[in-house]
C-alpha cells in the first residue's frame, strides 16, 4: 500500500480508504459478531453507543498523544485522527448489520469524513485509484492536493494549531487538552454522520 501511495499519490485518500476497509472491517465484524452473541437482544443503537464511546475516547487519547510530538504534532494527530476514525465507522457499519468489510464501505468512509461529497464521486475516485497501475508522471503536484483532503477531519482546527502553539508556551499542557478535546468533538460529529446514515439504511 505504501508502494501504491507513492506512485499515485493523487490517490491516497482512496488507497487509504481501500486499505482501511480491508486491514479494520474484519475485526469490526466480529466484534459485532462477538458482541450478538453475548447480548442477543441489544439493539443496534446499543451497539453503536458502544462503539461510539469507544473511538471518542480513542480519538481524545490519540489527540492528546500526538500533540506532545512538537513540530511534528498536525502530522501525527492526522495519522491518529484517520486510523480511529475509520474503525469508528466500519464498526458503527457492523453495529447496524453492514459488512464493515464490503468495498462499498470504502466510499461511505470517504463521504462520511467529507473527503468527497458524495457517493458517486467517491465510487468514481475509488474505481480510478483501482485502475491505476503504472506510476503517473508528474504525480506529485496531485500530492497535495491529496493530502489537503485526507485532512479535511482537521482542516477545522488547523488556524487553532498556531494559537496553540503560542499558548503552550504559556499554559503547558494547553495544547494536549484542546488536541483531546477537539479529536473527540470532531470523532462525535462524524460518529452522528454514521449513525444517521446507516440507522436510514
Amino acid at each position: 500500500m505504501t508502494a501504491r501511495v507513492l506512485d499515485h499519490p493523487g490517490f491516497a485518500p482512496e488507497l487509504l480508504a481501500l486499505a482501511a476497509v480491508r486491514a479494520l472491517g474484519p475485526g469490526a465484524a466480529e466484534w459485532a459478531e462477538l458482541l450478538r452473541g453475548r447480548y442477543p437482544d441489544a439493539p443496534a443503537d446499543g451497539l453503536a453507543r458502544l462503539a461510539t464511546r469507544r473511538f471518542v475516547g480513542a480519538a481524545a487519547a490519540g489527540g492528546a498523544t500526538a500533540a506532545l510530538a512538537g513540530i511534528f504534532a498536525p502530522m501525527a494527530e492526522l495519522a491518529s485522527v484517520l486510523w480511529t476514525q475509520s474503525n469508528l465507522v466500519l464498526h458503527l457499519a457492523a453495529a447496524y448489520g453492514r459488512d464493515p468489510a464490503h468495498p462499498d464501505r470504502a466510499a461511505e468512509l470517504l463521504v462520511l469524513t467529507r473527503v468527497h461529497p458524495d457517493p458517486a464521486s467517491a465510487r468514481a475516485a475509488l474505481d480510478a485509484a483501482r485502475a491505476a497501475d503504472d506510476p503517473v508522471e508528474g504525480a506529485w503536484p496531485r500530492a497535495a492536493e491529496a493530502a489537503w483532503r485526507l485532512a479535511a477531519p482537521l482542516t477545522a482546527q488547523a488556524g487553532g494549531w498556531v494559537a496553540l502553539r503560542l499558548a503552550a508556551r504559556l499554559l503547558p499542557g494547553a495544547a494536549v487538552l484542546a488536541a483531546a478535546l477537539g479529536d473527540s468533538a470532531a470523532t462525535e460529529r462524524l460518529a452522528a454522520r454514521a449513525v444517521a446514515l446507516y440507522r436510514a439504511g
